[in-house]
């Protein structure tokens, strides 16, 4: 009998402090800057589902398309590597979605544990996966994954899991720090399987990320909503304007929140001034090719396995697996 779905929750008071204290260090930079970590909420979690399901945003469905293949390839590579079980760990695992065509065919999975920051959509997202794999031993951690996790590593093969293009959120130098740490909490002689967003026309990048039913700008916005509701702000969501572009010479694309006009914001005892068309900057994607991703990982102590890429060109897939 298999143990039951169980989920760790942060102590609300430092989960709090860090997101005051971030916002407000935020704000005062210029240009003014948000972590997009922040936009998980249980509200933006739900918007980012909806975001997947829009026909301009394809590294879900295409990556979505990819992974049974994927998935049939590592049962057959894992047969050859090891006979122990293995325990996956998804990284800002979100609806849980895309574990599924690992945990139909890679045959020696019997542990899964899923880290995110968003705890109300995590426990949701656990008890239903749990209702497709009932022998499957789940656990939920409310954490921010960015950070090392301790995990027991006795006769375990360790997979991490972080597919979407999430590490894409990341600036070079913070995407190696996060391997960096993801290795530490893995263990030597452990595997990484990432979703890599391809680059491509830039056409394609703005309507992802610019779709025509506004989902990404509601989702963009509503780190502000969350702001006001839980740090008592007083941000107008009609004084700024969902922005997004492919910055070409830094190989990402942008997000940003434009003020419409000059305003005035107040957070506790902290004044923040906004100039009329002047940015919150929200969020970056970044692009890679296979080449630069490698050589990325290999600053963390990784080295590429295997690569998977779409048939349409359009998103990739990659095993990684620590130096030893």
């Amino acid at each position: 009998m298999s143990d039951p779905v169980s989920t760790t929750l942060p102590e609300t008071e430092q989960a709090d402090k860090e997101f005051l204290d971030d916002v407000i260090a935020g704000l005062h930079r210029q240009p003014k800057q948000l972590a997009p970590k922040y936009f998980y909420d249980e509200q933006g979690s739900r918007y980012f589902d909806q975001i997947c399901q829009l026909e301009e945003y394809y590294p879900y469905r295409t990556e979505l398309e990819l992974l049974p293949r994927v998935a049939k390839e590592l049962n057959d590579y894992f047969h050859q590597q090891t006979s122990d079980g293995i325990h996956v760990i998804e990284f800002g695992a979100g609806s849980l979605h895309k574990i599924k065509p690992l945990l139909e065919h890679v045959e020696q999975i019997d542990e899964f544990t899923a880290i995110d920051i968003s705890g109300a959509h995590l426990q949701s997202a656990c008890a239903e996966l749990k209702n497709y794999f009932p022998e499957l031993t789940i656990h939920g951690v409310e954490a921010d994954f960015t950070r090392p996790f301790p995990l027991k590593a006795e006769g375990r093969v360790h997979l991490g899991f972080f597919p979407g293009s999430t590490i894409g959120n990341l600036a070079p130098a913070e995407a190696v720090e996060f391997l960096a740490n993801a290795r530490q909490t893995l263990g030597e002689g452990s595997y990484m399987l990432l979703g890599v967003d391809t680059k491509k026309d830039e056409q394609l990048l703005h309507q992802a990320y610019n779709d025509s039913a506004g989902v990404t700008a509601k989702f963009n916005k509503n780190v502000l909503v969350r702001i006001n509701r839980e740090l008592g702000a007083d941000f107008d969501l009609d004084g700024f304007r969902h922005e997004a572009w492919y910055n070409d010479a830094k190989g990402r694309v942008e997000m940003h929140l434009r003020s419409v006009r000059e305003q005035r914001v107040t957070l506790g005892t902290q004044v923040f001034d906004f100039a009329k068309d002047e940015t919150i900057h929200t969020e970056n994607s970044y692009k890679y090719h296979p080449h630069e991703f490698e050589d990325l990982a290999a600053k963390a102590g990784w080295h590429a396995e295997k690569w998977w890429l779409a048939d349409n060109q359009m998103f990739s897939v990659t095993l990684l697996r620590s130096d030893q």
